[in-house]
C-alpha cells in the first residue's frame, strides 16, 4: 500500500502553521526528510518542495497562493465588451469549432443539454 490519498480522495489542505511546524521539526531536530514524510503522512518530495521555499523565501514562501478560476468562463456573458475583445471572442468560439470538427464530432445543443455527436454517423450534405 502506497503513500498518498486514497483513489478518488480530495486533496489536502496544508496552512501555513502545519508547513511551518514541520519544516522546523526537520530543521532543527535533525530527522531525516523521508522519515518525517512518512510520520506527517506525506510525500517526500512535497516536504522537500517546503523546504526550500522556506530557505529561499522564509515563512512567506509556505504561504498558499489562491489559485484564479477561468478567467475566460464568463467573458461571453459581459455586456461591456469592446468591439476588439467581441471579435476575439468570435474568433476564440470558431478555432474551438474547427478543433470539434477536426476530432470528428458536433455539437447539438446547448449548456447542459450539449450533445457530442460524432460524425461518421451523421450525414454533412
Amino acid at each position: 500500500m502506497g503513500i498518498g490519498r486514497p483513489k478518488g480522495g480530495s486533496n489536502r489542505k496544508w496552512d501555513k502553521e502545519d508547513k511551518l511546524r514541520i519544516v522546523k521539526r526537520y530543521l532543527n531536530e535533525g530527522i531525516g526528510r523521508i522519515a518525517l514524510a512518512k510520520e506527517e503522512n506525506i510525500s517526500g518530495g512535497m516536504l522537500y518542495i517546503w523546504i526550500q521555499k522556506y530557505l529561499d523565501e522564509g515563512e512567506q514562501g509556505l504561504v498558499n497562493n489562491k489559485k484564479k478560476g477561468n478567467h475566460y468562463a464568463a467573458i461571453h456573458t459581459s455586456k461591456t465588451l469592446s468591439e476588439v475583445d467581441r471579435l476575439r471572442l468570435i474568433v476564440a468560439k470558431q478555432e474551438v469549432e474547427i478543433e470539434r470538427l477536426k476530432k470528428g464530432y458536433l455539437v447539438k445543443g446547448a449548456g447542459a443539454n450539449k450533445e457530442f455527436v460524432i460524425t461518421k454517423d451523421v450525414s454533412l450534405k
